[in-house]
């Protein structure tokens, strides 16, 4: 049976509702913040709100304050859930990625368009297509706790008025107005200080990753385009479409065509055969070619790798009486082509080899003989 997108996803997302949903990889951190946030405001509407019901008999305005707090918590979740369930931007992978082997090994890393920061507390990554409802949801937090602290100590001023002369006896008739003051005030370091260093980037266009990234290199933000634009770039205009189709069927892939290797067979040679003597005879007037230069008997012992001093000797004085009575005329092109003892790295040399050093015949292949 054919697969869909979603359950071939080779990412560590998390999908609902058969594939309607994406969440991040750390979705169960949505419990803690909608947590954070629903338990403060049912305290807030048992412990404060409905006792300021009927502090303003007006048009029965007291309720407002119940309302309100209910409302827009609800609001507040509503943009928490947008923001944790929308594909973020994430750029689909290559489906056929490169196989070259000189290319360096990366890392299997899920991209997005626009990326901004991954949000642990929305437990989504913050791109393109939901920056504006994190926003959103980061302000209308800001928000909310403004609101649940003034309306708690608007309910302590009451208390004031009537049985708690001072703020310490009010404050101990109604302990959860002080715990939500304390708790909306730390929120508010918070969600406070996302909204307004948010609000900065969106007025100059640009990212948490590149303000963090590049604010020490002094760079020219490209992307600023004027605080009005961009403030309309983020709230009016349209968000893209998601590049992936999660409810979509897998398409088979197509399989990449093998590439085809032409081998060249080469035929194994005679022993004996052309090449091996060619060979054979650079190797020789490689070492005469050395000897006439030389001429030190010591010093080309070592150099040739250590041969048997006596049979050594024994090849100079026969190839030097030839020599001697002629020039060696070598071209610089011609010494750079010779090989120098490549074929093997045993230097010692057999009998039949003086022999056949002793006749320039068997050397004239590379060597060229000039009379006097």
């Amino acid at each position: 049976m054919a697969k869909r997108v979603y359950q071939a996803w080779k990412g560590n997302n998390r999908f609902i509702f058969g594939g309607r949903l994406i969440f991040g990889p750390d979705a169960k951190s949505l419990f803690v913040t909608v947590s954070l946030i629903v338990v403060p405001v049912v305290i807030f509407c048992v412990f404060v709100a409905r006792h300021l019901v009927h502090r303003f008999p007006a048009y029965d305005a007291g309720y407002a304050v119940l309302v309100v707090a209910i409302v827009f918590t609800i609001h507040v979740l509503l943009l928490l859930f947008i923001t944790s369930a929308r594909d973020p931007g994430i750029v689909p992978r290559a489906s056929h990625p490169p196989e070259e082997p000189n290319v360096p090994r990366t890392r299997d890393e899920i991209v997005n368009e626009r990326f901004d920061h991954h949000c642990p507390w929305v437990g989504q990554c913050i791109g393109l297509r939901n920056y504006r409802y994190f926003f959103l949801f980061v302000s209308s937090a800001t928000l909310l706790c403004i609101y649940v602290f003034a309306m708690s100590a608007l309910y302590i001023k009451f208390l004031m008025g009537e049985d708690y002369p001072t703020v310490w006896k009010a404050m101990k008739g109604s302990p959860a107005s002080v715990v939500l003051m304390i708790y909306c005030f730390i929120s508010l370091w918070f969600v406070g200080g996302l909204t307004g260093f948010h609000f900065y980037l969106m007025s100059v266009n640009q990212t948490t990753y590149e303000n963090f990234r590049y604010r020490a290199d002094n760079r020219v933000n490209v992307f600023d385009r004027g605080c009005l634009n961009n403030f309309l770039e983020v709230f009016c205009t349209k968000i893209k479409s998601s590049r992936n189709k999660f409810q979509a069927y897998v398409q088979d892939e197509v399989a990449r065509p093998v590439p085809v290797t032409y081998a060249v067979q080469v035929e194994d040679e005679v022993p004996g055969g052309p090449r091996a003597k060619v060979e054979y005879d650079l190797e020789i007037g490689g070492d005469l070619l050395k000897i006439s230069q030389r001429r030190d008997y010591d010093g080309v012992d070592e150099e040739m790798g250590g041969r048997n001093s006596n049979e050594m000797q024994s090849m100079f004085s026969d190839s030097e009486s030839v020599i001697s009575d002629r020039n060696i005329l070598v071209t610089r092109s011609e010494v750079r082509n010779l090989s120098w003892g490549h074929r093997s790295g045993n230097w010692d040399i057999s009998p039949e080899v003086l022999a056949a050093s002793a006749s320039l015949t068997e050397a004239g292949n590379r060597i060229q003989i000039e009379p006097n």
